[in-house]
Parts: C-alpha cells; sequence; structure tokens
C-alpha cells in the first residue's frame, strides 16, 4: 500500500508539472492571438488577457490526453533512470502490479475532468463568447427550454427575441413562431405571431402573421394588423444559428442530456450532442488507455539509445488513437456509427492494444 501511494504521489506531481507548462504555453500562445484578433479594435489589454484566461480551460480539457501520456513517459523514465522499477522487481512487485496506482490516479483524474472541469469549460466558454460579442458589437443565441426554442438577434437599431414551437434541423424554418422587438432603451417596439417563419439571406418571411405596435399610446389591439406574408430583416445566417445550439462543449455535461430531449422535442437532430455525451463519459477510460500506451513503451529498463525511439513509438500510437476517437466521433455525428460505439470502442480497443503489449513484453 506504501508503494501505492507513492506511485500516485509521483504520478499527481508530473502530471501537474506537465500540465502547468502547457498551461503557461497555452496561455501566451492565446494572448498573442487575442491580440491579433483585436489589436485593432478598442479592446484594452484587461480584456485581452481576460478574453486569454476564459479560453484557457477549453484549451487543457481538449488536450489532456496528450498531458496525461506525456507524464506517463515522464514518470516511468524518471523512475527507471533511478532504477526504482528494478528495486520493485526485486522486492516482489511485478510491473504490472506498479501500474495500479498510475491507474488508478488517472481514473480519478478523468472523472474529477468531466464532473469539474467541464461545467468550467461550459461557464468559460460562454462567458468568452459573450465578451467577443460585446468586443464586437453584435449578439445573436439560441436556447432550446422546456417552452420551446428561443432565439435573439440584435444589432444597432434594437434587439429582437424569437421564440417557437417547433423548427427544422438547422432552425431556418419556425412554426407558431413570435417575434417581440426592442428599441436601442431596452422597451418593448413591436410584436408579431405567425404561423411560420422562414429565414432567407438577410431576413425572415413571416406567413399567417399579426402585428401588434407596442410603441403607440393607444391599445395595441386596435390598431393590430392581420398579414398573410410579412417581412423581417435579420442579421442571422444558418451557420450562425447551427453554431449557437451546436456546440455541445458549451453546455456542462450535468445539463447535457436534458438538454438532448429538449432538442428532440423541438425537432432538431440531437445526435451530435448524444456522440459528444457519451465521449464525455468514456474520458476517464480513455486517459487510462493513455497511460497504458504511456507505460507500455517506457516500463522496461531502458538500454543506451532506445529510450528515444520507444517515446517516439509511445506518442506515434497515441496520435493515432487519438486520430481514431476523433475520427469514430465525426462517424458518429453523421449517423454511420451508433454513438455507444463511436465514443467507447476507441479507449477498449487502445486498452486492449497496450494491454497485449504489457503482457507480452512482461510476461512473454
Amino acid at each position: 500500500m506504501i508503494l501505492h501511494r507513492y506511485f500516485a504521489r509521483r504520478f499527481l506531481m508530473t502530471f501537474l508539472g506537465v500540465a502547468a507548462v502547457f498551461l503557461l504555453i497555452m496561455f501566451f500562445t492565446e494572448l498573442v492571438e487575442q491580440l491579433r484578433r483585436f489589436g485593432s479594435s478598442h479592446a484594452g489589454f484587461t480584456d485581452l488577457v481576460m478574453l486569454s484566461l476564459l479560453n484557457i480551460p477549453q484549451a487543457i480539457y481538449a488536450i489532456l490526453p496528450l498531458i496525461m501520456i506525456l507524464a506517463t513517459i515522464a514518470l516511468f523514465l524518471s523512475l527507471a533512470r533511478s532504477s526504482e522499477l528494478v528495486v520493485t522487481r526485486a522486492a516482489g512487485r511485478s510491473a504490472l502490479k506498479a501500474l495500479l496506482a498510475p491507474l488508478a490516479m488517472a481514473l480519478l483524474i478523468g472523472m474529477l475532468s468531466v464532473a469539474v472541469l467541464n461545467p468550467i469549460v461550459a461557464g468559460t466558454s460562454k462567458a468568452s463568447e459573450a465578451r467577443i460579442d460585446a468586443l464586437r458589437g453584435t449578439s445573436s443565441v439560441l436556447s432550446i427550454g422546456s417552452s420551446g426554442l428561443w432565439l435573439r438577434q440584435g444589432d444597432a437599431d434594437g434587439q429582437t427575441v424569437i421564440r417557437a414551437q417547433n423548427a427544422n434541423l438547422d432552425g431556418t424554418r419556425l412554426t407558431n413562431v413570435t417575434f417581440l422587438t426592442f428599441a436601442p432603451g431596452g422597451g418593448p417596439r413591436q410584436r408579431i405571431n405567425a404561423a411560420s417563419a422562414e429565414l432567407i439571406p438577410g431576413a425572415w418571411i413571416l406567413r399567417e402573421a399579426k402585428s401588434w405596435d407596442l410603441a403607440e399610446t393607444s391599445v395595441p389591439e386596435a390598431s393590430a394588423l392581420l398579414l398573410a406574408e410579412l417581412s423581417l430583416p435579420s442579421t442571422l445566417t444558418p451557420d450562425q444559428i447551427r453554431d449557437s445550439f451546436g456546440t455541445p462543449s458549451s453546455i456542462p455535461i450535468w445539463e447535457l442530456p436534458a438538454f438532448i430531449d429538449r432538442l428532440q422535442t423541438a425537432g432538431f437532430s440531437a445526435q451530435r450532442h448524444l456522440v459528444w455525451l457519451h465521449k464525455e463519459l468514456a474520458l476517464p477510460i480513455f486517459l487510462v488507455s493513455m497511460v497504458l500506451i504511456g507505460a507500455s513503451f517506457t516500463l522496461r529498463h531502458q538500454r543506451g539509445g532506445r529510450t528515444g525511439l520507444m517515446v517516439m513509438f509511445a506518442i506515434l500510437l497515441a496520435f493515432v488513437i487519438y486520430f481514431i476517437r476523433n475520427f469514430a466521433q465525426v462517424l458518429g455525428e453523421n449517423g454511420q456509427l451508433p454513438a455507444l460505439l463511436a465514443a467507447w470502442a476507441p479507449p477498449f480497443v487502445a486498452i486492449g492494444l497496450s494491454m497485449g503489449f504489457l503482457l507480452h513484453n512482461e510476461d512473454g
């Protein structure tokens, strides 16, 4: 037990050290990128620093597998150089048993990442998008709640809130829709109810619409208009609508199952979000597979110039598995693979390959 705690502590400290190095590198890289994007605008240096800090959690979360395998390689190379693995074997402990503590620590890190870091990434992503919209002076947001589909579009002339009962897959055709327009000062200006609305370049086309002028002091119903067709200017595009609600990483994993249900109820395809949900749930297993891959090439006592070659093979195999995982995710999002298979197959395939290599080297 003491030996397991020692290996777990060493692995955790190595992991934190590698993560700290990547955090610093990514912060300065992100800061340079924000300076390039907003250097000519009115944004201050403090705004750019805050924007960079908001993007760091998402960047770190995306490269967790890379951090994990580099931490594994660094740990076992350190243990090999100090001959601690040789001493462990001489004490009657096999190298496979020495892996138990790092594997348990990797599983724990993965579970904490999904449970804690994932919601933090979702929150910082939304905050980053809001800050970018504030710097650019535009906004367009979509949300799907229990009461239907909600959109917001805005420009210098004011904001328009859009509510629809249902929508097509890309959000460009809405049914049972309400448009509520607000003046730049914040007061309501116009309300329109329509049986349907279709987004075309630069405008919404409303059919069977009823319009109320809320800016007048008289009773709005007295001046209401019934229109067979009405055109309303819009700055939204189909890509903006899809991007607004189509980024699963902006939704905390605890809220994702309910959001998937609301998407399906509103008439949208939730396949992308479903694959993302299972991919996030499989992240701890994937991090375990990264530890096994790193250990399978560096667990043995290093001889001469083979160390660099083994490290290269470990990183290369990790990138291959990472590519296969992303490729399976794309197939799952396109409906060519079931969500469960697309998310869970790559981690278990990686575990099987690395375990076979480990058993061949240690017991073969």
